[in-house]
């Protein structure tokens, strides 16, 4: 299971330089404003210890790693809604991704251009936050029209309580509130699904700051520095390391976007591990086994049987599958059971 995040923030933020550093892909970061038109995509391997260390464990032939797919995506500025700059293209291109990852500048650099002069990260937040919303409420009120006219002559429960759902959501919209915060009940998220909004996205918030301030912990977001995530994807492991020691960072941007990520997007991962293969997979927090069975192949989950289940560090203490049978550690799980991150599974299914 893939999934995508895009990219967004006002021009010069630092945007196409977090996403040349992540993916170590190779994307026109230029110096001046809508230098990104067309989205760059970029697959990335999820780095995962435990997957690693089961891989060794298991010496096995091939590390299959989760992915995450990042979408750098075209810069936004006031009256995107209404089409200004490249709006209309950003707006098309962010319907597509499953969360949003908002890059907010805090450096500071002569060099670099601020849209607006002056650099602002609460402002800058506010104008993309603004334009979103604006473009939902134009996407809803649109859909309310539609609502009232199919409503004419009828007692439709289920217009009536599409009706009262858009007008508490367009209440909130206008008084400035992304439907991501809103209380929603889980039919109320259902009803409202087709619709594709924005702001209902899960929405993340990366600060580029100074290369002083990489250290920074702020409580509505992550702080990274673009500029040295950038220094880091040029250089070997080993080096990378040493430089990361010298500035007092214990893991890279990467690692805390991904975290982020799955946490906004309430993903968890299982391991399969063998000699053949040490596998990552990834599902939504809830999952149940056979559901779980069914992301490796839709057979398994049609014929499941049963998973049979060790907690990913409980197989490395013991030192493989044969010694943690022979503790009673691996469990026989049925089709109700909930999987858990860091899952060490094997599936039995009928052919």
């Amino acid at each position: 299971m893939s999934f995508s995040i895009g990219i967004v923030g006002l021009p010069n933020v630092g945007k196409s330089t977090l996403f040349k550093a992540l993916t170590k892909k190779q994307v026109d970061a230029s110096n001046y404003p809508f230098c990104t038109i067309e989205p760059n995509v970029g697959v990335v391997a999820v780095p995962d210890e435990r997957l690693d260390k089961l891989s060794k464990l298991n010496n096995s032939e091939k590390t299959i790693s989760t992915t995450i797919e990042f979408v750098d995506i075209a810069g936004l500025v006031k009256g995107a809604s209404k089409g200004e700059g490249l709006g209309n293209k950003f707006l098309a291109n962010i319907r597509e991704v499953d969360a949003i990852l908002q890059v907010v500048r805090r450096f500071n650099d002569p060099n670099v251009v601020h849209v607006h002069g002056i650099v602002n990260p609460v402002s800058d937040r506010e104008v993309i936050n603004m334009e979103l919303i604006l473009a939902d409420l134009e996407v809803l009120n649109k859909s309310l029209e539609r609502v009232n006219s199919q409503m004419k002559g009828l007692h439709d429960k289920t217009l009536d309580k599409q009706k009262i759902l858009l007008e508490k959501i367009k209440s909130n919209l206008e008084a400035g509130k992304l439907m991501s915060e809103m209380e929603l009940e889980t039919e109320e998220k259902f009803i409202i699904k087709s619709f594709n909004f924005l702001t209902l996205k899960p929405m993340l918030y990366a600060y580029n700051v100074d290369e002083d301030e990489v250290n920074d912990h702020p409580t509505d977001g992550i702080a990274i520095c673009a500029k040295i995530e950038s220094e880091l994807a040029e250089l070997d492991e080993e080096s990378a390391k040493e430089y990361m020691k010298t500035l007092g960072m214990e893991e890279t941007g990467l690692n805390k976007l991904i975290k982020e990520s799955y946490r906004a997007l309430n993903l968890i991962t299982f391991l399969t591990s063998g000699p053949k293969e040490s596998r990552a997979w990834t599902i939504e927090c809830g999952t149940k086994a056979p559901q779980a069975a069914g992301k490796i192949h839709t057979d398994f989950e049609k014929g499941f049987i049963r998973a049979e289940v060790i907690n990913w560090q409980d197989l490395l203490d013991c030192g493989g599958e044969v010694s943690a049978k022979e503790k009673g550690l691996i469990r026989l799980e049925g089709k109700d059971y909930i999987f858990q991150d860091g899952d060490v599974t094997v599936f039995r299914f009928a052919n």
